[in-house]
């Protein structure tokens, strides 16, 4: 009966481990890098000018976090769009400003991994209720994951 009772226990701590972890990444998509953070962060503003998409600039929130007394792991927030295809979300309904242009996020974690993390678009859709613009959503996907794809 014991034996049984710990691997039910167990399975039960295993489950939890699994779950909660997804549930709070909700709409969150996480890559890893296998580069540093300044690496990772040139080489998403090349590939977003190499494909001619309006790049915003980049905000350096370790260096914002230790003038204000912070001391914050490498984290710089990464922000670029392509206007005709952001703004027709916006047009939608304008709340998707929240989430346009394109952010994302870089940064290294205590045992110096570094990730670059964005918004999933289909959880963008489903936040703003936008239901008539499959297609442009699928398109960003599509460039994300490309722009992505340069830092594995």
């Amino acid at each position: 009966m014991k034996s049984y009772l710990k691997t039910m226990i167990a399975g039960a701590a295993m489950m939890m481990a699994v779950v909660i972890p997804a549930a709070a990444s909700d709409g969150v998509v996480t890559v890893k890098s296998d580069y540093s953070v300044t690496e990772t962060v040139a080489r998403i503003k090349k590939d977003v000018l190499k494909k001619g998409i309006k790049f915003f600039g980049v905000i350096d929130q370790a260096r914002l976090g230790k003038n204000a007394g912070n001391d914050v792991k490498p984290s710089r927030l990464v922000m670029f769009g392509n206007p005709a295809l952001g703004t027709t979300f916006i047009t939608s309904n304008p709340e998707a400003g929240l989430d346009w242009p394109v952010r994302v996020l870089v940064y290294q974690t205590a045992d110096g991994a570094v990730y670059a993390a964005y918004s999933d678009f289909d959880w963008i859709a489903k936040r703003h209720g936008i239901t008539d613009r499959g297609a442009q959503f699928k398109m960003a996907t599509e460039v994300i994951q490309s722009v992505t794809s340069t830092i594995r």
